[in-house]
């Protein structure tokens, strides 16, 4: 329908870490010549075909271990590394609401969020109950949506006049497919790998961060790649996110368009990230633009916390 004859072609799908993946893999393309511009792409109209159901992934490979059971998929297997949480560090479900309510603020000032009626702790708490602990404020929504970023060389967008945004490093791992097989229910090893090896190639440390845009699934999905990141220590995620510390005017920006909870969240929401953070760093983001950002971190998580990719931009 475009009329584009691709030279080079990746369709790696690992779920919502797909698209910052996608950059790295874009970044390294260019490098080495395999082609000059890159289009990451992605759109579903999951809410309009209502194709999400609780029946959710095929019974293939170790999810055949699973789906026999009943559990509903993909929020019980992000349910029971909530509770698995809570049980080794003390977590609350308070402490989870806090990030959805944090969110909803950001979602409040954004004219194209899905969802921007402010909602307090009290609110997440009395929401539907979907898989234990998380409640239907903890769960992302359902919508339709479309994104698109544009990546080439810093040579090639100066020729153009495009006010580009320069990747500074990356980073990808997988630990698993299903839950069952995941290393350890209360850590996030592959954000901590993937985190890590984008930190070392950018060559910043945490304090340069000026803006988070993190994958938010479900409020678990946040708290533990905080946790995984190395912007607290493991267990100290609940305190951290704690007194709106990431809401508007906090000392820790972050999924600053309203994220999946609020903003929406077709399918697969890490292009939405990227876009985010392009937006931020430069300064179009309207309402809900934090001031100063010149260095911004971007990460996903894929399949049932199961794959992680790691983007600094600046």
């Amino acid at each position: 329908y475009l009329g584009i004859h691709p030279r080079f072609a990746d369709s790696t799908n690992i779920g919502g870490s797909a698209f910052a993946a996608h950059v790295a893999h874009a970044a390294m393309a260019i490098e080495y010549g395999y082609c000059d511009v890159a289009l990451i792409v992605y759109g579903s109209t999951q809410r309009s075909e209502r194709s999400r159901t609780l029946g959710g992934r095929p019974s293939t490979l170790t999810m055949q271990y699973e789906n026999v059971w009943g559990i509903p998929q993909p929020v019980g297997g992000y349910a029971l590394a909530a509770k698995r949480h809570m049980h080794e560090h003390g977590t609350t479900q308070e402490q989870l609401a806090e990030i959805a309510v944090a969110t909803r603020k950001w979602a409040a000032l954004n004219p194209h969020a899905t969802k921007r009626d402010l909602i307090d702790i009290d609110d997440v708490m009395a929401s539907m109950p979907i898989s234990d602990p998380l409640k239907l404020l903890d769960c992302c929504l359902v919508t339709d949506g479309a994104g698109a970023v544009v990546m080439t060389s810093a040579d090639n967008a100066k020729a153009h006049g495009a006010s580009a945004v320069n990747v500074r490093g990356f980073g990808e791992a997988h630990t698993h497919w299903s839950i069952s097989a995941m290393p350890d229910l209360a850590r996030l090893t592959a954000a901590e790998m993937s985190g890590k090896t984008a930190f070392e190639m950018a060559g910043v440390t945490h304090d340069a961060i000026d803006l988070v845009e993190c994958y938010d699934s479900f409020t678990i999905t946040v708290l533990m790649t905080l946790e995984a990141l190395g912007f607290c220590k493991r267990g100290e995620g609940g305190e951290f996110v704690s007194n709106q510390r990431t809401a508007p005017g906090g000392p820790f920006p972050m999924n600053t368009n309203g994220g999946g909870l609020s903003y929406g969240h077709p399918g697969m929401y890490g292009i939405f990230l990227l876009i985010e953070a392009v937006r931020q760093l430069r300064g179009e983001a309207g309402e809900h633009q934090v001031a100063g950002v010149e260095t911004a971190l971007v990460h996903g998580t894929g399949g049932t916390l199961s794959s992680g990719s790691t983007v600094i931009l600046s």
